[in-house]
């Protein structure tokens, strides 16, 4: 990871927690604090679990094409790649679940990877999704919430689209971007880049099927349903009175902010966006950033635990993320 990459992260999270400390008062936060019922807390860890075993069943059946691995030897390394996610910038975890499947499995980096862009983009849409059914429930809510969905959901739309045309003709795809390689990669590199191009295509194989996209699709869903109903158990441990459409609006935007470069653990860009959206549906601060304070926490800290627990299991160091990178450069230069 260039320094550069670090320091833009770094500049991006002290962004968003200026706008969350901005006019903050703590001992009010402090007080939500003290008087929640952290036994919400229980119910809202399994449930969450219980979408990390469905984005597991989901990443199960994109790998199919490529190779059939059971659910039972997929679940660590997902989890992995969230821990990697939650103490790392720029979602290095996507890397580390490669590389580990990679070593364990022997299914390409290139490919698994394709997967994983995959799974972001349908993720994408069904938050989107979610925020405009919470748009329609909400017409008070301000302008430039409006425009962040609607620009996040032309973006993801149009990646979507772009994926499925790879999936659905690759040689079409393939006599668009050749003509691109020949002309503008230097000629000692083509080679090497179609074949990583080919490899990534090959990851894509699941969308050739529209009843594996609509299956992918309601997968996502349910995932994002039921981390949803992570928030709202939360919610209880501060006795906030919102709706579960509210929620929803919140768990899109939060999970769409996060997607810009930040700090590991995506801090402040998520609690400043959620902290945004609840002001947005009249929740004062304090209390708003209490509640979002303490469901960070939830979806951070059980997993990230896990995760370091099969990190040791499946005896990993941190010298495999340096590996996993140069793994990934070297399947690009075959």
């Amino acid at each position: 990871m260039k320094r550069w990459q670090i320091w833009l992260g770094l500049a991006v999270s002290a962004f968003f927690l200026w706008l969350t400390l901005r006019g903050l008062k703590l001992e009010e936060v402090a007080s939500y604090l003290q008087t929640a019922n952290y036994l919400w807390l229980i119910p809202s860890v399994a449930v969450y679990f219980l979408a990390v075993a469905a984005r597991t069943w989901r990443w199960n059946y994109l790998l199919r094409p490529l190779k059939r691995i059971s659910l039972k030897r997929l679940f660590p390394i997902v989890v992995i790649g969230y821990m990697g996610n939650n103490i790392f910038p720029f979602r290095i975890g996507e890397l580390l679940r490669a590389y580990v499947l990679k070593r364990n499995e022997e299914v390409s980096i290139s490919s698994s990877l394709a997967t994983i862009v995959v799974e972001r983009i349908f993720d994408g849409l069904t938050m989107l999704l979610f925020a405009f059914v919470a748009l329609l429930t909400a017409p008070f809510l301000s302008d430039a919430l409006r425009l962040t969905v609607v620009i996040g959901s032309l973006v993801f739309l149009g990646a979507l689209i772009i994926f499925l045309f790879l999936a659905a003709r690759p040689a079409t795809a393939a006599r668009l971007y050749n003509p691109l390689i020949n002309h503008l990669i230097p000629h000692r590199l083509r080679d090497k880049l179609r074949g990583f191009i080919e490899r990534f295509m090959s990851g894509l194989a699941a969308l050739r099927d529209f009843k594996h996209v609509i299956m992918i699709f309601l997968t996502t869903v349910l995932i994002w349903l039921l981390e949803t109903v992570t928030y709202w158990f939360v919610m209880h441990a501060f006795s906030l009175q919102l709706s579960f459409f509210t929620l929803m609006m919140m768990n899109g935007v939060v999970n769409l902010i996060t997607t810009l470069p930040a700090a590991p653990g995506y801090i402040g860009t998520f609690d400043a966006s959620g902290i945004w959206v609840l002001e947005a549906f009249g929740v004062i601060k304090s209390r708003a950033t209490a509640y979002t304070l303490v469901l960070h926490a939830t979806l951070w800290l059980p997993i990230t635990l896990l995760g370091f627990f099969y990190m040791i299991r499946e005896g990993l160091r941190w010298g495999d993320l340096t590996q996993a990178a140069h793994l990934r450069e070297s399947e690009t230069a075959t």
